[in-house]
């Protein structure tokens, strides 16, 4: 079994996931429109353009999402996707990429379980943890 997030979004799925395909230097694989489903009789046709489904690759991992119909959209509360690195210096890049217009709720820094940990919500409102792993001794 695999775990992967599904973020949902209020019509900015696909500018989102460009920028996350710069930061985490994933790679787009699958985007499915509202127009041209069998979803798009139920979502207005200002809404057809926008995304039913992506899912990004990184590495061995996926990120997918969607935008939610305004009827059914919630702000994200109550978890963060969490990013585990073994290298500072990629957790640094990857904060200060993510960080880029966000609300930074930790600084990255050093603490007593982390080589680096920092915590924000990017500009798209996704929360987002960065940890890396203390270096061995």
């Amino acid at each position: 079994m695999r775990v992967n997030p599904y973020l949902l979004f209020s019509g900015r799925c696909e500018e989102a996931f460009r920028f996350y395909e710069k930061c985490l230097g994933g790679k787009i694989e699958t985007v499915v429109r509202y127009a041209g489903t069998s979803a798009e009789q139920h979502v207005p046709p200002e809404l057809r353009d926008q995304i039913m489904h992506l899912r990004m690759s990184i590495g061995d991992d996926v990120l997918m999402g969607s935008d939610a119909p305004p009827d059914r959209f919630a702000p994200p509360q109550g978890f963060s996707v969490a990013l585990q690195f073994k290298n500072p210096a990629e957790a640094e890049r990857v904060f200060h990429a993510l960080a880029e217009g966000a609300k930074i709720g930790m600084p990255l820094g050093e603490t007593f379980w982390a080589a680096r940990f920092g915590m924000l919500v990017d500009r798209f409102g996704i929360p987002w943890m960065i940890n890396c792993e203390p270096a061995a001794k």
